[in-house]
């Protein structure tokens, strides 16, 4: 069931973020609760207004994306098989030789 993040509160928009980053091995938890010059680490506060603000405007576009049945003949749906969507920086560009470019 999809669901539209604008209609989450920032509570919940916080969990949603914390479990996806737990999931991915990322621990809120060590970055610092108050702002340090010296290593200019982000606080919990900053990566997560960061991440709210992202989470509100950029998953729509890459939660589109869908695989393609291998029975289909439409060559719309088939042309986005060329480019999924992929992490970036992706490990891919090391395998296709492309990093640094």
């Amino acid at each position: 069931m999809a669901i539209d993040p604008s209609s989450l509160t920032t509570d919940q928009l916080n969990t949603f973020i914390v479990a996806r980053l737990a999931v991915s091995g990322i621990d809120l938890n060590l970055l610092p609760t108050t702002a340090d010059p010296v290593t200019g680490a982000p606080t919990q506060a900053q990566v997560l207004s960061s991440l709210r603000s992202f989470v509100l405007k950029t998953p729509t576009a890459i939660n589109g994306w869908r695989p393609v049945p291998a029975t289909t003949t439409d060559a719309d749906a088939l042309s986005q098989e060329l480019s999924p969507p992929l992490e970036y920086p992706s490990i891919t560009e090391a395998w296709t030789g492309r990093e640094g470019r």
